[in-house]
């Protein structure tokens, strides 16, 4: 078995031989046979390296990808697998999403900002925050609130 050296799968598949050696260690990767103390890997190793690539660029954690991996039952399909863990990052990015929007809702309003100085501005952030509002919308015009 002749096998690829780590140099040639690291160059490969964009990633350092101390990442590769750590993906072992954590369980994402399958040690390889050994020839003359050399790690060798066969092909499957680098299929497995790009699945786990593709998943990080997707945005799941290498927790997340060792679930995927190694932590379903053996007889789990990968269409089962990535449905199950695609449906929990789901949840994740919808909640960031909805993050984001409200974060780019208050960047566009604090745009029009009307405060003379920014300490006025946290005057006002914090009289919108103990009424309840939450917002921190500095410039926007203030309202009584009835009691």
């Amino acid at each position: 078995m002749a096998g690829f050296p780590i140099s040639h799968v690291a160059r490969e598949t964009h990633l350092r031989p101390s990442t590769l050696r750590y993906y072992e260690q954590i369980g994402l990767l399958p040690e390889p046979p050994r020839v003359s103390g050399q790690r060798r890997y066969d092909q499957t190793a680098l299929h497995r390296l790009t699945l786990v690539s593709r998943a990080r660029q997707l945005g799941f954690s290498l927790r997340e990808i060792r679930q995927l991996l190694v932590e379903f039952p053996a007889e789990a399909s990968a269409g089962a697998r990535w449905t199950t863990i695609a449906s929990r990052k789901l949840t994740e990015v919808n909640g960031l999403l909805d993050r984001l929007q409200a974060m780019q809702t208050e960047l566009e309003r604090i745009q029009h900002c009307s405060c003379g100085t920014l300490d006025e501005c946290g005057k006002r952030m914090f009289q919108r925050a103990c009424q309840g509002s939450g917002s921190v919308d500095a410039g926007a015009p203030r309202t009584k609130r009835r009691r």
